[in-house]
């Protein structure tokens, strides 16, 4: 098992709405990893693609600014800020693996400090898992047991 975590916004978007297929196991992962108090180590990137989906998918914009606003108090999430180095790391992950700009971001957070990449976008995970460990929640569930 991985000491550290990156989450993508996918898997907390998904624990976020009950509706969608997958939320139990995101869910549970995410409250595992909280329970255990173990390291979610993700790009500041977060807070505003969790906003912009809650308010888009939701035509909430209160309910989205509570969620990112809620996320970024969680205990044991590292919020990484995305300057300059980390961008260049990411364009850098993006070009070699073919990977949207976003994502790359993650990787790139998940390759700088050596820890599981969570995501629900198989594209990301098969082409991040070239470089680093990548895992959907319910691989990352299974691993926990």
């Amino acid at each position: 098992m991985a000491t550290t975590y990156t989450v993508d916004a996918s898997v907390f978007l998904n624990a976020f709405n009950p509706y969608e297929v997958g939320h139990e196991e995101s869910h549970r992962l995410l409250a595992w990893l909280q329970e255990q108090s173990v390291p979610i180590i993700v790009p500041t990137l977060l807070l505003p693609e969790v906003a912009a989906a809650v308010s888009r998918g939701r035509e909430d914009e209160d309910l989205a600014r509570q969620f990112a606003a809620t996320l970024s108090r969680l205990p044991h999430l590292v919020l990484v800020p995305l300057d300059t180095s980390l961008a260049q790391q990411a364009a850098g992950v993006a070009a070699q693996y073919r990977l949207r700009g976003s994502d790359a971001v993650y990787a790139a957070v998940a390759l700088r400090f050596g820890s599981t990449l969570v995501t629900l976008d198989r594209e990301q995970r098969e082409r991040a898992a070239e470089a680093l460990t990548a895992r959907y929640p319910a691989e990352a569930l299974a691993e926990t047991a």
